[in-house]
């Protein structure tokens, strides 16, 4: 469960997205790292604590409609379905550009086509293929983050691979202070570092098909979390302490770059290729959860019988071919992108920003949710091992923290387009909502 939560939380959003985020708020972009975290630390303990008095499958999505009405947990389902292909795209795009790295002239589209092409196989051949080559792509990813906080830490203790001398701090502060982008920069950097956590709470999916998920809920919770943290708020500390953040060029990734800057290229290129894996890893797990999401929908009516329907090794066959097909098409964003903006940094935050607010949807459902469940289970709490510490305050924080990325989504130029497509297709959804099922009651 814990592999396969850190195989959807760490993707491009970190490997791709930090060249943008440190490009509009500097080295204070570990304090947009933290603040998000504090946010999602909070979502999770909500999830944890309703989860633990029910695991079911489906988690927020069925937390949504208990607690807030079927038109919440209708649109989380079909949110976390549209995020996933969205976030698959945006994988596929940059899987595109780490292989330009080696070959610079190679097409977007051939790589984006064998990519998905190839993970649809293996989630067409059954749950437990999935599982393992998600496991070992997970494994490369955090290996591959451990490594480069080691590597790290000797190149600004103590020089190592820059002539024997140590790197120190400085660049955290010497180029423009710490806090260069002022408040606007910091809250431009928020959406894509949001989305970049974007992608844990499958853990509540997976907790509901273990057994004896309650001991599991909290030891995976706890764990997963905090290393996400480390994992983040350590490797954007690497970068921004070892070259100076106004020299990174916005292509390609910063991770990569950093090393090639300093003359350890053949660490840039071990990092190069195991950014591919884990770009393809994150594709792999939206084509997972999304295709068992639209497998709910399916169970509870809301789309053809036909995605309920499960081939002998028991995977909802359509549901993957349609996910699959869905991020397929998307990834041709490769090819028309290009004709109207020419900076790749650019293109890849227009897709992944796209995706972030449908997925802050599973982040509100079950923050909302958590505030009647504690109204409503209040008798069951007495002795609950992993409550949410400071409810309902902590709830209104995370919820206002929330609010505000989205305001400077629609401030800032390179999201505002994006997040207007998460509003439209949120608004068509409801729509849809409404026009199918009239007669029921939606709040």
């Amino acid at each position: 469960m814990q592999m396969i939560a850190l195989g959807g939380a760490i993707g491009v959003g970190l490997f791709m997205g930090s060249a943008s985020t440190i490009k509009w708020t500097g080295p204070s972009v570990l304090l947009d790292y933290a603040l998000a975290g504090l946010i999602l630390y909070i979502v999770m303990r909500a999830l944890g604590e309703m989860l633990y008095l029910d695991p079911a499958t489906g988690s927020f999505a069925k937390f949504a409609s208990e607690y807030i009405g079927p038109l919440a947990g209708y649109l989380t389902a079909w949110s976390n379905i549209f995020e996933y292909i969205v976030v698959g795209t945006s994988e596929v795009i940059a899987v595109g550009q780490y292989l330009n790295y080696w070959w610079p002239n190679l097409p977007g589209w051939v790589s984006g086509v064998v990519i998905v092409i190839t993970l649809c196989i293996a989630n067409l051949v059954s749950v437990k293929a999935y599982g393992e080559l998600e496991f070992w792509f997970a494994l490369f990813k955090v290996l591959t983050i451990i490594f480069m906080l080691i590597l790290g830490a000797l190149i600004i203790l103590f020089g190592f691979g820059n002539h024997g001398q140590p790197i120190g701090f400085s660049n955290l502060w010497s180029h423009g202070g710490f806090f260069t982008g002022g408040i606007k920069g910091f809250g431009f950097a928020l959406s894509i570092v949001i989305g970049a956590y974007q992608g844990i709470e499958v853990l509540g999916i997976t907790v509901g098909e273990a057994e004896n998920p309650r001991p599991k809920i909290i030891k995976s919770f706890k764990s997963i979390v905090s290393r996400i943290l480390l994992f983040y708020i350590g490797s954007i500390f690497v970068i921004v302490t070892i070259y100076p953040w106004d020299k990174l060029d916005q292509v390609g990734s910063p991770f990569v770059e950093t090393f090639a800057r300093v003359g350890i290229t053949t660490a840039a290129s071990i990092i190069n290729f195991v950014l591919v894996t884990a770009a393809m890893s994150g594709c792999n797990s939206g084509i997972f959860s999304s295709s068992r999401m639209l497998y709910t929908l399916g169970l509870k009516h809301e789309v053809s019988h036909k995605y309920t329907l499960l081939s002998k090794r028991g995977v909802p066959v359509l549901s993957v071919l349609t996910i699959s097909v869905g991020i397929l098409l998307g990834s041709m964003l490769n090819v028309i992108l290009p004709l109207f903006v020419k900076d790749s940094s650019n293109i890849f935050v227009i897709v992944f920003s796209s995706s972030v607010l449908p997925g802050m949807i599973p982040w509100f459902v079950i923050l909302i949710s958590h505030l009647k469940f504690r109204k409503i289970k209040q008798g069951q709490l007495t002795n609950h091992p992993f409550k949410l510490s400071l409810s309902p305050w902590s709830n209104y924080f995370a919820l206002i923290g929330l609010v505000t990325t989205i305001i400077f989504m629609l401030i800032n130029s390179e999201t505002r387009i994006s997040v207007i497509v998460g509003f439209i297709f949120l608004a068509i959804m409801t729509g849809i909502f409404y026009a199918t099922r009239p007669d029921k009651k939606s709040i």
